[in-house]
C-alpha cells in the first residue's frame, strides 16, 4: 500500500447519498442510493401507454452497476461483523472486475464496430459507456475512502493492522528485506523499455509497476522507464511473524509495499525517481463460432490463453502516479482518459481475500451454524426409500446440501442402480459429486455427464473435470453447441422389484458444495413419475438428436419456458379482469427480458398485485401510474447471496409454485437449456410461499426500487426488525 498522510485522504461519503463528499455520519442515516440508472426525466405515460416505450425500461448495464453499489453499501452496515464488511468491499472489487471484463468490454466492442443500435431502453452503447465511467469513478473513489477511513481504522481497533512502509519498525524492515531477498528477488523480472525491449504484454489484472529511472546501466544505456511485473506466484498480502507484531495485534504488509521499498535494488547503480503500481483489466469474454469449431474442448483451450491478453478496457493506477506516466500507459493500452482510475491504495484489492481465509479471528466473522436436515433424512435407511415416500425439498444454505451428495454416493455403490445422468455447470474440482460419478463409472454403471464447458471463468476447471470423468469411463457430452446447458438435473435409474424406477434431483443452483453454503437455492428430490420421465426426456434430447420431445410437466428452455411464463402471468391478469383476487411473486436474480416485462406491465394494468424480488439487474420500472403502479420491486442483499429462482401464482385459489434454473433474461429463455419445475406437493408449495412472504416483509436487508431508478434501503422504523435470511436460518438450520 502506498504511503498516505491522513490529511490527504478525502472523507468517506455518507450512506445517505453515495455521491456526497460529507464525512461518515454518526449514527448512520437511512441509505438512499440516488445514482441514475439510465432514465432521463420524462412525462409519465398515459394509461394506454405503448409498452415498448423506452422510458419504461432501465438500462441493463447501469442496473448491474447499481447492484454492485448495493453490495458496497454492506461495507458500511454495522449489523455485519467487521471482517464480513471487509469481505463485501472486496466482493465489490471482484464484481466490478467482471463487469469491466465482460459488460464494458462488450460495449466497447460494439462501439469499435460502429454499432450504435439501441436496446429497449433507447440508450446507445456510447452513452451508456459514458455514464458507466462517471458512476464507476465515483464508486471506486468511495470504495477506497470506505477502506481507508472506515474499515482499516476499525480493524486496527480490533487488533488487525496493515502496516504502511512509513510505519515499519526496524525489526520489520529487516524482515521485509530478508523476504525480498529470499522470496521476491529470485522470481521478479524487471523489464527496461528501449528499442530492443518493447512494452511487455501484461497478463489481465496482474499487479505491475512503472518505474522512472535516472543514470546509466552496465551497457551504457541512459535511464528511462521500466516495467516491474509483480510475481504472480506470491501472495499480495503477507502476514508478519507474531514476534514482530505489536502485542495483541495481527499485522500484515502488502507485496506492493515490499517491492516499492526495494525497487532500487533491482536497478543497481541507477536512481529510482518514481515507482507506481498499476493494473490493466482486459476483455475476458470468450467467443466460439459454432460454424467454425469441430472440437469445442480444443477451441476453448485456445480461447483460455487468449483471454489473458484481450484488449484493454480499464487502467488502474495509484493516485500518486504523475500524469505523464499515466498518459504513457493509456497510449500503450489504447485507452482514453475516461478509462483511467486513480486509486488511493492497492490496485488489486480482490487479492486481499486470501488473507481473510488465514485469519483466526472468529469473533470478527459471522457465527458458524449447522445446516438443518428434513425429518425424512434423520432416519436410518436408504435415501431412495425416503424419496420414494414423498418429495423432499431442501432450502440451502439453511438446510444442508449433503443429502444431494449422499444420494449420489449411495447410487454409486448400490448394485440396483443401473444408470446415472447428471448436468454440471459449476462444481469444485474436488467435489464429492464428481468423486461419486467417477466411482459409479468405474463400478460399471452407465454414467452420462453433460458438462457445460462455457461456464464463464470456470472453463479450465470444467475441461479438467471432463478429462477425469472420461478417464473413469463416463460418457461426457458438452450439450448443444449454440445453447449453454444451465439446467441443474440428476437422473438415477434403479431396479426395484423387477421394474425400473427413476429418481431425480432438480435444483435452482449448482452442484457445488462450497457455494451451497453461501448461496440461497432450492433442491427438489423426487420420485414423481411424471417429473422423472420429463427429466429423462430432456437428457435424451441433450445427448441425442431429433425434434423437440414432448415434455409433460416441466417447462424447458429454449422451447416452452418463455411462453409458459408469459402465459401464467397473462392468466393472472385475466383473473384480475374478471374481478378475482390475483397475486404473483417472482424471485430471481435478474429481470431484463422485454416480453416478460411487458407481460408484468399488462398484469399490473389489469390489477394484479405483483411482488418482484430481484437481487441484481432489473430493467422494469415500477410505480408508473397506468402501467406499473401495482408492481413492487425489492432487492435483498445480506449474509448469503440470494440465488433462488422461484415463482408463485395465486391462480384464483389454485395456487402454483414453480422453481427454476433460469432467470428472467433473454439468454436464459432463448439461448440456454433450462428447466422450470412445479412443486406438486401442496405442503412443499405452501412452505415456499411462506418463505417468499418472509422476504416481502424484510425491513433490514431489503432495498426498494423507485420509479426514478434509485434504491431505498428499508428500515424497521418503529416496527420490529425482520431479516428474511436470519428468520429462515432460525427456522431451518439445526438448533445448537
Amino acid at each position: 500500500m502506498e504511503d498516505r498522510s491522513p490529511e490527504s485522504v478525502p472523507p468517506v461519503a455518507g450512506p445517505a447519498d453515495v455521491s456526497s463528499e460529507e464525512a461518515l455520519p454518526e449514527p448512520p442515516a437511512p441509505r438512499l442510493n440516488q445514482t441514475r440508472t439510465g432514465i432521463k426525466p420524462k412525462a409519465l405515460p398515459e394509461a394506454e401507454a405503448d409498452l415498448a416505450d423506452p422510458s419504461l425500461y432501465f438500462n441493463r448495464e447501469l442496473s448491474h452497476l447499481q447492484f454492485n453499489m448495493r453490495v458496497l453499501e454492506q461495507a458500511l452496515d454495522e449489523s455485519h461483523p467487521l471482517l464480513n464488511r471487509l469481505m463485501f468491499l472486496l466482493i465489490f472489487s471482484s464484481n466490478l472486475d467482471e463487469f469491466f471484463e465482460i459488460r464494458v468490454a462488450g460495449l466497447k466492442h460494439r462501439v469499435a464496430l460502429g454499432d450504435d443500435s439501441t436496446g429497449i431502453d433507447g440508450r446507445s452503447p456510447q452513452s451508456v459507456l459514458g455514464e458507466i465511467s462517471q458512476i464507476a469513478h465515483e464508486q471506486i473513489e468511495r470504495q477506497y475512502r470506505i477502506l481507508n477511513e472506515a474499515l482499516l481504522p476499525a480493524l486496527e481497533e480490533r487488533g488487525l493492522r496493515f502496516r504502511r512502509r512509513s510505519d515499519w519498525t526496524e525489526a520489520q524492515r529487516a524482515w521485509v528485506r530478508d523476504y525480498f531477498d529470499e522470496e521476491i528477488m529470485p522470481v521478479i523480472s524487471p523489464i527496461g523499455l528501449d528499442p530492443s525491449h518493447p512494452f511487455p504484454r501484461l497478463v489481465n489484472k496482474s499487479l505491475n509497476f512503472i518505474v522512472k529511472l535516472e543514470g546509466k546501466d552496465a551497457f551504457g544505456r541512459e535511464g528511462g522507464l521500466a516495467i516491474l511485473p509483480a510475481p504472480r506466484s506470491l501472495p499480495r498480502v503477507i502476514a508478519l511473524p507474531a514476534e514482530l507484531c505489536e502485542e495483541g495485534f495481527n499485522e500484515a504488509v502488502f507485496l506492493s509495499s515490499m517491492i516499492h521499498a526495494h525497487a532500487e535494488e533491482l536497478f543497481p547503480g541507477m536512481r529510482v525517481r518514481g515507482c507506481y503500481q498499476f493494473r490493466l483489466t482486459r476483455n475476458a469474454d470468450m467467443t466460439v463460432d459454432p460454424e467454425e469449431v469441430s472440437d469445442l474442448a480444443s477451441a476453448l483451450r485456445g480461447e483460455l490463453l487468449a483471454r489473458r491478453y484481450g484488449s484493454g478496457v480499464r487502467l488502474e493506477v495509484v493516485d500518486t502516479c504523475p500524469d505523464e506516466l499515466a498518459d504513457f500507459l493509456l497510449r500503450e493500452f489504447a485507452l482514453s482518459e475516461q478509462d483511467l482510475y486513480r486509486v488511493n491504495g492497492p490496485v488489486n484489492l480482490t487479492r486481499m481475500m486470501a488473507l481473510l481465509g488465514d485469519l483466526d479471528r472468529p469473533e470478527l466473522f459471522y457465527r458458524p451454524f449447522s445446516p438443518g436436515l428434513p425429518k425424512n433424512f434423520r432416519k436410518e435407511g436408504s435415501l431412495f426409500d425416503a424419496i420414494a415416500a414423498g418429495d423432499i425439498l431442501l432450502h440451502h444454505p439453511f438446510q444442508a446440501f449433503s443429502p444431494v451428495e449422499e444420494l449420489l454416493a449411495e447410487a454409486a455403490r448400490d448394485p440396483s442402480v443401473l444408470a446415472i445422468k447428471q448436468t454440471l455447470y459449476r462444481t469444485g474440482a474436488d467435489s464429492p459429486i464428481v468423486t461419486s460419478l467417477v466411482e459409479a463409472a468405474r463400478g460399471g454403471k452407465e454414467v452420462t455427464v453433460v458438462i457445460e464447458l462455457r461456464a464463464r471463468f470456470d472453463e479450465a476447471d470444467n475441461l479438467a473435470l471432463a478429462s477425469r470423468l472420461q478417464e473413469a469411463g463416463a460418457i461426457v457430452i458438452y450439450g448443444v453447441m449454440a445453447y449453454k446447458t444451465h439446467a441443474k438435473m440428476m437422473h438415477i435409474v434403479r431396479r426395484e422389484k423387477g421394474r425400473l424406477r427413476y429418481y431425480v434431483h432438480l435444483g435452482t443452483g449448482n452442484y457445488h458444495s462450497k457455494t451451497a453454503k453461501l448461496y440461497t437455492d432450492y433442491s427438489l428430490l423426487t420420485a414423481d413419475e411424471a417429473l422423472c420421465e420429463d427429466v429423462h426426456q430432456v437428457f435424451q434430447q441433450l445427448s441425442g438428436m431429433g425434434r423437440a420431445r414432448h415434455i409433460e410437466t416441466l417447462l424447458h428452455a429454449p422451447f416452452t419456458l418463455h411462453e409458459g411464463m408469459v402465459a401464467m402471468i397473462d392468466r393472472e391478469a385475466e383473473h384480475a379482469r374478471k374481478g378475482r383476487r390475483a397475486h404473483l411473486i417472482i424471485k430471481c436474480n435478474s429481470l431484463t427480458e422485454p416480453k416478460l416485462i411487458q407481460a408484468l406491465y399488462r398484469a399490473s394494468r389489469a390489477g394484479v398485485e405483483c411482488d418482484l424480488i430481484i437481487r441484481g439487474m432489473c430493467c422494469l420500472r415500477p410505480g408508473i401510474p397506468g402501467v406499473s403502479e401495482n408492481i413492487r420491486v425489492r432487492s435483498i442483499i445480506g449474509r448469503f447471496l440470494e440465488h433462488t429462482r422461484v415463482f408463485y401464482f395465486q391462480n384464483h385459489g389454485k395456487a402454483e409454485v414453480w422453481a427454476s434454473s433460469a432467470d428472467f433474461m433473454s439468454r436464459n429463455m432463448f439461448h440456454r437449456v433450462e428447466t422450470c419445475f412445479p412443486l406438486r406437493d401442496r405442503k412443499l408449495a405452501a412452505r415456499v410461499r411462506k418463505d417468499l412472504e418472509t422476504y416481502l416483509v424484510d425491513n433490514c436487508q431489503s432495498w426498494r426500487l423507485q420509479p426514478d431508478g434509485s434504491y431505498v434501503k428499508q428500515t424497521p422504523g418503529d416496527a420490529a426488525p425482520i431479516s428474511a435470511q436470519e428468520t429462515l436460518l432460525y427456522a431451518y438450520a439445526a438448533k445448537a
